[in-house]
């Protein structure tokens, strides 16, 4: 009873021992902390507004194929089946982790028939073949001397939120490539379209033009130079085909499906996805509290501070509490007074501590600082990206809108140029080239409208919204 009390009073003092290793905390200096990082990071008159970013910015388009081509790809996409997958292994690790330490039990059996060495037992005769069994069970209790297994549950359970920080940052890129596809195969449909326009009219140029030269009033340097404007259109013309194709091939492998399985519709889209309203792009503050990659970074920072405290407690020893009960001897006589054993005590053991194992600590403490270093590093690129996307978006309104007056003012010039065809004051040869303008303009407000398109796409996925439409209690058990 003594030593069970002993035993019981040791359990309790080593439980009250100081965990080894750094708690971790944000450091106060880290980038994320920067009171300049933390304000509104758009101005007016940059056409969006500092308003919450919604989760599912998609379906700000109102285009009910897109938000059915997102659904696809987050039920189907291979790359979140990678994700998924990461993520899970990664819990596994926190289970492995936590079962450490504590309860353990065990217990064995055997039968066999022995010779055993007289010497041995110190006994110069032979000793009798017999037939030896044993059985036994163990279980022992090992105590967190110094807080080496939580530090290992701590880095556990980082590295899991990090994974699933990485299964976000793998939802909001499959988001953005599904959007960006999608906008290619419609801005490819609306270019080919008005490319084909362009090619009807300098076909007819060119008719034009040869039949002047036919009548005398032309020469063959304006025939050759329309054949040659006709040619180049015409040259054109698979470039668009295959952005369409290339969009449709992109969407087929993001939603791992064929191309004929596509949602009804989508390779004939012939419309920008469009969003009729200011962009929500929020704030500094909730741009890095929202992104993945940088809640990854944190969380690997919290791993790594954590296995700086695995590292410190392998210099130390391991104390645990055992028992074992069991029976051995002549299988007729097992389970009688002369076989049973049993045994209850402290278990120390420890490996003397060599210039490796502190070497292991310091390799630790510089991965640390290395993975601060990245965490300040992420935090800084996603206040450039959007700081950039911002930047280019304003900049491509601007061209679009430059465009769009260019546009009206050849529209206007062509539908003037045709009144003064059909009253006989101007040729029609003049028609046709005003029109043809007015197409070549139409054809770079629509590059325009695609380049700003995709600027609204890059803007979002800077932002960093989109994954929390993803999750699922599937993806997530437990937690809302």
């Amino acid at each position: 009873m003594k030593q069970l009390l002993a035993t019981a009073a040791l359990g309790l003092l080593l439980s009250a021992c100081q965990v080894v290793g750094p708690d971790y905390k944000l450091p106060d200096k880290a980038a994320v902390n920067r009171g300049d990082l933390q304000g509104q990071i758009a101005g007016e008159g940059n056409n969006v507004v500092s308003a919450p970013v919604p989760a599912d910015w998609w379906k700000l388009y109102k285009d009910p194929r897109l938000d059915e081509l997102v659904r696809q790809a987050m039920a189907s996409n291979t790359d979140l089946r990678v994700a998924a997958a990461n993520l899970q292994r990664a819990r596994f690790q926190t289970q492995q982790a936590e079962s450490a330490g504590g309860w353990s039990l065990g217990a064995k059996a055997e039968a066999q028939r022995l010779q055993e060495s007289g010497e041995a037992f110190l006994l110069t005769e032979k000793v009798p073949v017999g037939n030896i069994g044993s059985v036994g069970i163990t279980t022992s209790y090992q105590f967190d001397l110094f807080g080496t297994l939580q530090r290992g549950i701590e880095s556990a359970q980082a590295s899991a939120d990090a994974a699933q920080a990485a299964a976000d940052i793998a939802r909001i890129t499959l988001v953005a490539d599904v959007v960006r596809s999608y906008t290619q195969v419609c801005a490819a449909n609306e270019e080919l379209a008005i490319a084909n326009e362009s090619l009807d009219l300098q076909a007819q140029s060119t008719k034009l033009t040869q039949r002047l030269r036919d009548a005398g009033r032309g020469d063959e340097t304006q025939v050759t130079r329309s054949q040659t404007q006709y040619k180049s259109l015409r040259a054109d013309m698979p470039r668009y085909q295959a952005l369409r194709q290339a969009g449709l091939f992109r969407l087929s492998m993001l939603l791992a499906k064929p191309v004929d399985q596509l949602p009804a519709g989508t390779g004939t889209c012939a419309e920008l996805p469009h969003i009729a309203q200011l962009l929500p792009v929020g704030d500094g503050a909730a741009l890095l509290k929202r992104r993945p990659d940088v809640r990854q970074a944190e969380r690997q920072l919290a791993a790594a501070t954590a296995r700086i405290g695995v590292a410190t407690g392998a210099l130390y020893p391991d104390i645990s509490i055992g028992a074992t009960v069991g029976t051995v001897g002549l299988l007729d006589d097992l389970g009688t007074a002369p076989t049973n054993r049993w045994g209850f005590g402290p278990m120390i053991s420890w490996t003397v501590p060599t210039n490796g194992a502190r070497a292991r600590v310091h390799e630790a403490e510089a991965a640390t600082q290395g993975a601060l270093a990245h965490f300040d590093g992420v935090v800084l690129n996603a206040i450039r990206e959007t700081q950039t996307g911002l930047a280019q978006y304003t900049a491509q309104l601007q061209r679009r809108d430059a465009l769009a007056e260019a546009g009206e003012s050849a529209k206007e010039a062509a539908g003037q140029t045709h009144r003064f065809f059909q009253a006989g004051r101007a040729s029609f040869l003049a028609d046709l080239q005003a029109t043809r303008t007015y197409t070549d303009v139409r054809a770079q407000l629509a590059a325009a409208n695609t380049q700003v398109a995709m600027s609204q796409i890059d803007l979002f996925l800077a932002l960093g919204g989109g994954w929390e439409s993803g999750r699922t209690h599937a993806s997530q058990p437990g937690k809302p």
